[in-house]
């Protein structure tokens, strides 16, 4: 899912339990991340293919050059906090 955190779009995502935050456009055109497959760990944009993982933020695949921002995240209960950078 997409969210908005200060302004900035932030792709959420929940894998087996674990949620991730990262930046939600891709750094090669801006495609959506949080409308991109994953798989594991790994998120892939829907437009061009480039895989980032979301863990860290960093690009993992071509053809994206470079990370996107990472967030830090907290759930507590069913409240899911965001830190904003």
């Amino acid at each position: 899912m997409c969210i908005e955190l200060s302004g900035e779009k932030v792709a959420l995502f929940n894998v087996g339990g674990a949620v991730y935050a990262i930046a939600d456009a891709c750094t090669h055109v801006g495609g959506s991340l949080s409308e991109g497959e994953v798989d594991g760990t790994v998120v892939t944009c829907p437009l061009h293919g480039a895989t980032f993982d979301l863990t860290t933020g960093n690009v993992t695949g071509p053809p994206a050059a470079s990370s996107v921002t990472r967030y830090e995240v907290r759930v507590e209960g069913d409240a899911i906090q965001v830190a904003a950078q």
